[in-house]
């Protein structure tokens, strides 16, 4: 198949999804269009073992599709920007230290205590599984998906700062663990000497210089798009330090992810205020929701197809049903710990039932099977593929249909005016 075809088929698919999910079964987009991606996959491994059609050929046209490529250096870079426009910079700021530290020391603990457990329901499942193996998962599978989560935050009126801690959270995250996971992933590969100084290093590297580029990005847009009124030429520049943001901070060797989260809360912040007309505004607003939209409903599509090529084992099943707890806990342990030392060293408060919200509202998504997927030919990645792609479904599945209830059910009234949060145990 050729480009344009892969496209069409993807959103003829994509866009038939969309419309059977919202006539009739009237679930979050996220999880609806996994839900029919996931039975169309089924269907076709079923009918194809059958003999009705070929499962063979089935197999190559989604191989055709890169799905590392088309996420981490395609999709990625917009979805992340089009996450950061609508991020309130005065918010985050207000919860910066708590955003920092779930991002940074929360995505480690999750690392290292995921793939420590991991490692262990290996060797108890029989599975031959390296220790620098399990905690590639562990950094694989450590990053949340804001996409789903969000949505649901605001149509059960959760409070602001809530909404503000995950978001941010997880618009970090993802380019921390992205970081983390090459780190891993160097030393697997022994391309690199798995030492304090150098992991330190790189990750110095790559965080802090995507962020640098960012700001330099972001600032440079913002000159040019306040020295002119249309929004045209404004949203052409939008792209063009989405797209050449992104390719720019690979070629460097700094984090894309973070450049283009730090450019997106820039142009959402300050340039929305001073340097876009009104019409500008809600032309940006209109452009990016549908870019996010429509590459949403792609993702998820492509989520569901991987299954038709994934090789599955039943030890790689167990240990996939497995990890599911284990990554509960470690989500929860990595946002308990901080929250409660935050809570004793400070007198800052916390909405009611914070980290039971923040545990189960960690969903995982397409860039944890984006970078299981990337992982080098071996004989443990498919059983680190089977196992991740068995937790993001649980995760987008269970826990998104379920997450609003859990919402709903804790009763958090912020102050309106503060911005602070009742202080109540989890």
């Amino acid at each position: 198949m050729t480009f344009f075809q892969s496209l069409a088929a993807i959103l003829v698919v994509a866009a038939i999804a969309s419309y059977i999910n919202a006539r009739y079964l009237r679930w979050p987009p996220t999880v609806g269009l996994l839900v029919i991606s996931l039975l169309g996959s089924l269907a076709v491994i079923l009918l194809g073992s059958i003999g009705i059609i070929s499962l063979s050929d089935a197999e190559h046209i989604v191989e055709t599709i890169n799905f590392e490529d088309v996420l981490l250096n395609g999709m990625l870079a917009f979805l992340l920007f089009a996450g950061a426009l609508h991020v309130d910079l005065d918010r985050l700021r207000i919860q910066k230290f708590v955003i920092t530290i779930m991002a940074t020391v929360g995505v480690a603990m999750a690392t290292f205590i995921t793939g420590t457990l991991f490692w262990l329901g290996a060797g108890l499942i029989g599975i031959d599984l390296p220790y620098k193996w399990a905690l590639l998962f562990g950094a694989l599978i450590a990053p949340t998906d804001p996409i789903a989560v969000i949505g649901i935050l605001k149509s059960v009126h959760a409070p602001k700062s809530l909404e503000t801690k995950i978001a941010g959270e997880s618009l970090f995250n993802d380019g921390i663990a992205v970081v983390v996971f090459l780190t891993i992933l160097a030393t697997v590969e022994g391309h690199a000497e798995p030492t304090f100084g150098h992991i330190s290093l790189f990750l110095l590297e790559e965080a802090v210089g995507g962020a640098a580029l960012g700001i330099v990005l972001g600032l440079i847009t913002f000159y040019l798009m306040r020295s002119l009124d249309d929004y045209a030429t404004e949203l052409m520049l939008t792209l063009a330090l989405v797209t050449g943001g992104y390719a720019l901070a690979v070629a460097i060797h700094v984090s894309g992810p973070i450049a283009v989260v730090v450019a997106g809360l820039m142009i959402g912040n300050h340039a929305r205020e001073l340097a876009m007309s009104a019409i500008t505004r809600e032309h940006l607003d209109t452009f990016w929701e549908l870019i996010d939209s429509v590459l949403n409903a792609a993702l998820f599509i492509l989520i569901g197809l991987e299954v038709i090529v994934i090789s599955v084992t039943s030890s790689a099943v167990r240990l996939g049903m497995l990890a599911i707890p284990i990554i509960l806990l470690a989500r929860f342990v990595s946002v308990s710990l901080p929250i409660t030392l935050i809570r004793l060293t400070s007198n800052r408060v916390f909405s009611n039932g914070v980290i039971r919200i923040m545990t189960w509202g960690g969903l995982r998504g397409g860039i944890s099977i984006a970078l299981a997927l990337s992982l080098p030919p071996s004989e443990h990645r498919d059983v680190l593929l089977t196992a991740t792609y068995i937790v993001v479904v649980f995760s987008i599945i269970v826990q998104g249909l379920t997450f609003g209830k859990l919402v709903k059910s804790i009763e958090t009234p912020p102050d309106p005016e503060l911005d602070i949060e009742p202080v109540t145990l989890p």
